[in-house]
């Protein structure tokens, strides 16, 4: 197979929330793929300016923009702005989410509400005013940024379950509307992954260490770069008639019911 499938070169990829872990590491495949990379935050320009300085001292091309995903008239204003400076956008990486770890029965409403409007309405916002462009060229690839708990439930992560099984029908009918504009839909549900967010658990001993440990069937943690294959396979060629579609990265836990804690 012809590795041309895989090349990015040409297409300008928008990556949201891509200052820092999963995304970044996300941004840089598509990144060595070819790809020049618009990169948004949202916390401060000084993130924001911190990152694109990583990618461009991995010899990559890329710009950053802060705007919140959240606000339609913000990122309607970016999208022109990035459409004038940088080009038109191939790639659209929805990336950008928050998780509050609350039992339902303890949690505000408001708690709810802004784990929704981030994690699930600000895939459409985006998508919305980024597919307009996509429609009129008749080609684009869209990734929403999934979760396991996008199929399993969990304790006191009702909300951003509830939105990330949203996103998935979203993905689904983002998918349903738009192929007929050659324009592919499809997500990513990463699994437990080695980030500075889990560090404090990710030491032998550590109960939540050695559940994910012992439930993954490949026994380990993924690392951030394990999401780039995934990543470039659905910004390219290789999956032009792959629509609608949830790759799940994590290791093969949802492949399985688990095994016993005796079991080696």
């Amino acid at each position: 197979m012809s590795t041309t499938l895989f090349n990015l070169t040409g297409k300008t990829a928008l990556i949201t929330g891509a200052t820092h872990g999963l995304g970044m590491a996300m941004a840089m495949g598509l990144g060595n793929a070819g790809a020049t990379l618009v990169i948004n935050g949202a916390s401060s320009q000084e993130k924001l300016d911190n990152a694109v300085a990583q990618y461009k001292s991995a010899g990559l091309n890329a710009h950053g923009y802060l705007f919140d995903v959240t606000d339609e008239a913000q990122v309607m204003d970016n999208i022109a702005k990035i459409e004038s400076e940088v080009g038109h956008i191939d790639i659209l990486v929805n990336n950008a989410g928050i998780i509050k770890r609350v039992p339902l029965e303890e949690m505000e409403v408001s708690e709810f509400e802004q784990v929704i409007k981030v994690d699930l309405v600000s895939p459409f916002i985006v998508s919305k005013h980024v597919v307009k462009g996509m429609i009129a060229r008749k080609a684009g690839k869209i990734i929403n940024i999934c979760s396991m708990m996008t199929e399993l439930g969990r304790n006191t992560v009702g909300a951003y379950a509830s939105a990330k099984g949203g996103l998935k029908m979203l993905t689904k009918n983002m998918a349903t509307e738009w192929a007929k504009h050659n324009i592919q839909t499809n997500g990513i549900g990463p699994g437990y992954f080695a980030t500075e967010q889990t560090k404090p658990i990710r030491v032998d001993g550590h109960p939540f260490n050695d559940f994910i440990v012992g439930r993954t069937p490949a026994g380990r943690w993924g690392d951030p770069d394990d999401l780039q294959g995934a990543a470039i396979f659905l910004a390219s060629d290789a999956s032009r008639f792959v629509n609608g579609q949830i790759i799940y990265v994590d290791g093969g836990i949802l492949a399985t019911i688990g095994k016993p804690a005796n079991e080696s």
